[in-house]
């Protein structure tokens, strides 16, 4: 394990080890602040690496190890496809995740990143989370715990290398924007939205993210800036990096 101000670093020996010790994570924290607030607010991850975890989190909630009944669940991001389409972060955590949980639909917040006015969308998600979430000191809502994963671009949530705007969006806590590399729309928090949680679990495995990996946790300033997902850190808050062996490569 490594340690640094306000972020730890875990290494599993395996992509499985690593996403058994990300569950195990998720679980305490929700059970903690329920324990201690009554109440859980949750932002989940969509792409590849959450499935597995997701499945975790499901099987546990047979013998009632999370109170998802006290939970509201939001996304980080969205992709610009209906919630039933087979490539929505919505539709991949229904799927895996909230069809298995006992949460009321009412308290899970899909995003419409196939709205028509994509940025209007945005606007009132970041709505919706604020009449729900209670706000940090700085006014930005506090978040129990962010689930985030991290391409092999360096990318986090749909915050890609070249989405220059919505990297550097100072007061906007969700937006909407073209994101070129991809040719398509996405709905996403920014780092103001996502540096205000209490936790940040991020969480990433497979060997392909080993050079991304190698950039976030570089001592090298200029190395480490040049992905986006080094801007994750929260103000008050713990972020946690679990990688799997393949990932963390030559990290130590």
């Amino acid at each position: 394990m490594i340690t640094r101000t306000n972020t730890r670093v875990i290494i599993e020996r395996s992509a499985e080890q690593a996403t058994v010790f990300a569950a195990t994570l998720f679980k305490t924290i929700v059970c903690d602040a329920v324990e201690r607030e009554g109440a859980a607010n949750l932002a989940l991850a969509g792409g590849t690496t959450p499935h597995n975890l997701y499945r975790i989190l499901a099987a546990g909630a047979a013998v009632g190890e999370v109170p998802w009944e006290s939970t509201e669940i939001f996304f980080g991001d969205e992709r610009d496809v209906p919630h039933d389409h087979v490539e929505s972060n919505y539709y991949m955590a229904q799927k895996t995740l909230l069809d298995h949980i006992p949460v009321e639909p009412w308290r899970v917040h899909p995003m419409r990143a196939d709205a028509e006015d994509i940025e209007l969308a945005a606007h009132e998600y970041e709505q919706t989370v604020r009449q729900i979430v209670a706000p940090d000191q700085h006014g930005a809502p506090r978040f129990t715990l962010i689930l985030l994963g991290m391409g092999a671009d360096g990318h986090t949530a749909s915050l890609f290398p070249d989405s220059h705007e919505a990297l550097n969006e100072p007061r906007k806590l969700v937006v909407g924007h073209f994101v070129p590399v991809l040719g398509r729309k996405r709905i996403t928090f920014t780092f103001p939205m996502i540096n205000a949680a209490q936790h940040v679990l991020l969480l990433v495995t497979g060997q392909d993210k080993a050079d991304a990996v190698s950039r976030l946790l570089s001592e090298d300033e200029e190395v480490r800036s040049s992905i986006p997902a080094s801007r994750v850190g929260p103000h008050d808050g713990m972020l946690t990096i679990v990688l799997d062996e393949a990932a963390a490569g030559a990290v130590r």
